[in-house]
């Protein structure tokens, strides 16, 4: 089973790319990435590896010339968000949603709208 929350701040910049683009190459991620990072191709590849490894991606091999590999997500991108967002509350919050959301507003400067929006969204989670 994959551990989504296990996925490195590299892997989420293929992540995204899939996300947007479902049934992608490796070729197709590397272009796309190398428009936004400076990153090389094997780097990149490598990264795809570990997340095939990680059950995050899946892949199926073109019928015709069996050399090209098409990804794809197994995990939505919600699930993974998730997923790295409840680890992060436990690591670092020791499980407190209350005591992240505190620090947050403590240490965040927040507009009259955010601050209308953030409580819409309580009251919407309260009724």
């Amino acid at each position: 089973m994959a551990d989504a929350s296990k996925i490195s701040n590299s892997e989420w910049e293929v992540m995204k790319c899939i996300w947007g683009n479902p049934t992608c190459t490796a070729n197709e991620i590397v272009d796309a990435l190398s428009k936004r990072t400076d990153w090389k191709a094997n780097t990149i590849r490598t990264l795809i590896n570990r997340l095939v490894k990680k059950e995050v991606l899946g892949y199926n091999i073109d019928k015709k010339d069996k050399k090209t590999y098409y990804y794809f997500p197994l995990l939505s991108e919600n699930e993974c968000i998730k997923a790295e967002s409840e680890s992060f509350i436990n690591r670092v919050f020791n499980g407190s949603l209350n005591g992240m959301i505190a620090n947050f507003l403590n240490e965040s400067k927040l507009s009259d709208e955010e601050i209308k929006e953030l409580k819409n969204i309580l009251d919407k989670k309260k009724g």
